[in-house]
Formats: structure tokens, sequence, C-alpha cells
């Protein structure tokens, strides 16, 4: 009676069980797995988004399939504050596809902006463009787990290429180059990858160009934690919403950039060569009018959501690189233990003595030490010894959860 696709196993895993006994017993819960920005003590500037939210205009029904107009032009405006940013610290070396060949940054098209409700939403569009079922979209691991989700629903295959560790996360390009199959429609790139924090490297994007050219593949690109840079190289690439290489379908939206996740408020920014940029807008716009899922109010209130991340930014780096420093500093009494370089985004990914499996680790840390962590698995990392911490835990929590972890493993 039911699709295959949705026929996946619905059993707790254990950490889930023990958590669910740990909340019913009550008490102190450290949560180092914090991904909720509107739960971790972050201030909003509540008026001006409430009152953006309260325009007449949302009365009125408007049927856009790319999105309001207004929305996207605020969307336009985001990125070229973030070409301003790249310009500041481009190098004079990188290459053609990633840079603009004009004294001033560009103004991205909102013609090339296809609104979605989340960037969930927005994979779910990228792949019914590109691929039939049964087709292939390469992703690198370790990675965010849901992607598997959204590609079984869309029965489309995943396909993992490799990120290599080597004083900082490198995509394995022979590895990816060795993965790709006739059936192949797409890579998935994370920029910055969630949980490495490590961005693109600008000498990678010529090779990936080059694959995608020779086997007929795309680009698509997440980049909802561009803006979080917290100790990025020099050679990390800018924006994707530029590039001029591939074809290149780049997603994002406020969840992150803004810390609003409840506002639903994403997009795709199609790229690339012309003629292949201009077919895939025509589809994606059908694919979007079949939906019509954007709301009026949150499209006219995009401005005021944009605009708020000016201040929920300055908030969550700031805790970012407090909770960083505040691991390294207890991480030095443990040498047994290391902190993985990384570049960006919410988590840090640490690096402790094999004892355990990574799942019984983190059951002994929930329950005889009262902290919560994701272990290593759920990202699909190669082995065990890796547990992932967020960084957006309120200060006082992580240093105490850090404390206890590093008493247990180091």
């Amino acid at each position: 009676m039911f699709s295959e696709r949705t026929g996946w196993s619905r059993g707790l895993n254990r950490l889930t069980v023990a958590l669910e006994g740990a909340r019913r017993v009550g008490g102190e819960l450290l949560d180092l797995t914090a991904s909720n920005p509107t739960a971790v003590g972050v201030k909003y500037e509540s008026k001006a988004i409430l009152q953006a939210l309260a325009s007449a205009e949302g009365l009125r029904y408007h049927p856009e399939p790319k999105g309001l107009p207004s929305a996207r032009e605020a969307v336009a405006d985001y990125y070229s504050e973030v070409a301003v940013r790249t310009l500041a610290r481009c190098a004079t070396n990188a290459p053609r596809e990633m840079i603009w060949d004009r004294p001033a940054p560009p103004r991205l098209d909102p013609e090339r902006i296809v609104l979605t409700v989340s960037t969930s939403e927005a994979y779910s569009f990228v792949f019914r463009l590109l691929c039939d079922p049964d087709d292939e979209i390469l992703v690198p691991a370790p990675s965010y787990p849901l992607l598997e989700y959204l590609a079984r629903l869309e029965a489309v295959r995943l396909v993992p290429y490799p990120l290599f560790y080597d004083h900082g996360w490198h995509i394995d390009l022979h590895g990816l180059k060795r993965a790709i199959t006739r059936r192949s429609r797409a890579v998935v790139l994370i920029h910055p990858n969630n949980p490495t924090g490590s961005y693109v490297k600008r000498r990678e994007c010529g090779v990936l160009d080059a694959l995608c050219v020779e086997h007929d593949l795309a680009l698509v690109v997440d980049e909802v934690f561009l803006d979080y840079a917290i100790e990025p190289r020099e050679e990390a690439a800018g924006s994707f919403a530029f590039h001029r290489g591939a074809l290149t379908f780049t997603l994002s939206g406020v969840s992150k950039i803004s810390g609003l996740p409840q506002m639903k408020l994403a997009w795709i920014v199609t790229s690339g060569p012309e003629a292949q940029a201009r077919e895939a807008l025509a589809r994606l716009e059908v694919i979007a009018d079949t939906f019509l899922s954007q709301n009026a109010p949150i499209q006219m209130a995009a401005p005021a959501l944009l605009k708020a991340r000016q201040s929920v930014q300055t908030q969550l780096c700031d805790r970012l690189r407090k909770n960083l420093a505040e691991l390294d500093r207890q991480v030095k009494q443990h040498p047994a233990c290391e902190r993985l370089a990384l570049e960006g985004g919410w988590y840090a990914v640490l690096r402790v003595p094999v004892t355990r499996s990574d799942e019984e680790l983190a059951l002994l840390l929930l329950e005889q030490h009262r902290v919560l962590v994701q272990p290593g698995y759920f990202y699909d990392f190669p082995q065990d010894g890796y547990l992932v911490l967020s960084l957006i835990t309120p200060c006082d929590e992580f240093r105490t959860g850090v404390s206890r972890i590093l008493a247990t493993v180091g």
C-alpha cells in the first residue's frame, strides 16, 4: 500500500532512548548538540521583525512562482554584501570562475533567484529538476544526515565522496572522480561543511568544474553557514552564487543566516553557463509554480528578516569564538584529545581516544555525566573517536560540558 520511499526504520536509536529517560528523570542536562538559535539565548530585534510581519500587503495573494520581486531583491541585496566581503579578501590568483572582472562587486540578478520555504525544499526542487528515479547525487562524507531522507523522498540515490583531514579538511578529488558513474547528476558541496566547518577551497573549484563539464554534472552548493567564518583560510572560496563555471545551484536561507528557522524563507540561486542556467530557471519556475509554497507575510517581511542577521550574527559569532577558545584552553590540558581545525559554521569536532564506540561513549556521557553530545557516526565519520559539539551552546553550559567530556575521555 505504501511507497518504498517512506519505508525507513522508525525505531529509536539507543541514544534517543537514553535521552528520553534522562529527561523523564529531570535535573541538569548539558546539551552540547544545540542547533536551534531561538533556544540558546539569542536576542532578536523583536519589534522590527513583528512589525514587518504585520504588513497589510500580506492579506493579498500574489501567486509569483519564483517569489515576490521585493523579497528576491532583498536576497540580491544580501549577496551584494557577500560580494563586498569576498572582494576584500580575494587573492589575485583566484580562478576566474569565483571572481569578477570589474572594479565593483556584481549585482545578482533577482530573476536568477527562486524562493522556497526551506533549504530542504530547495534541495527537493533541485533533485526533481536534475534527476530521474535511481539517478545519483554525490555528497561529501562526513556531512549532515538529513540529505539521505530528502534524496529518498525523490527516489534518488546518494553516493558519498570522502573528505580527508590533513591539517584541515579537504575534498578527496580523486575519490570524488572514482565515485562518478553514468547515473551521476550532481555534486553537492556544503560550504562550509556541517560538521567539519571546512570551506571549499578556490584551488578545488577548477577541478570540480572540469569534472562537472566532463561528466555533465551540476553543482549544488549549500551555503547556510557561509557567514559564520571563525578561522577561514585565505584560499576559502567566496559564495558560489556568482560562480561562472559549471551549472550551479546555490542554496541558503534565513534559518541560519538570520537565526530564524521558524520564518521559513530560503532560496535557490542559479548560475553558470547562460544557456544551461536559462533552461534550469525555466524548469525550476514550473516546479515552484506547481507548489506555490511561499506565503505572503514572510515574503513581505524578507528585508527585515535579512536585516536581522546583523545583530544575530554578531551575537552568535561572539559566542562561537568564546566557546572555541574555551574548548582549546581545556583540550591543551588533555594531550590525548584534539580539536580538529575548522574554518566556519556552528560546530567543532573533537577527536578522542578510541576506548569504546562513539555511541557507547555518547551514552556514557549522557547517562553518567548528564552531557549530551553527537557521536561521529551520526555524520558518517569513517571510524570511531569523534564527537561533534555545538559552539552555539550557552557559554557556561559549554564550559562545564567540555570539562566533563575531557575528564571522561582524556
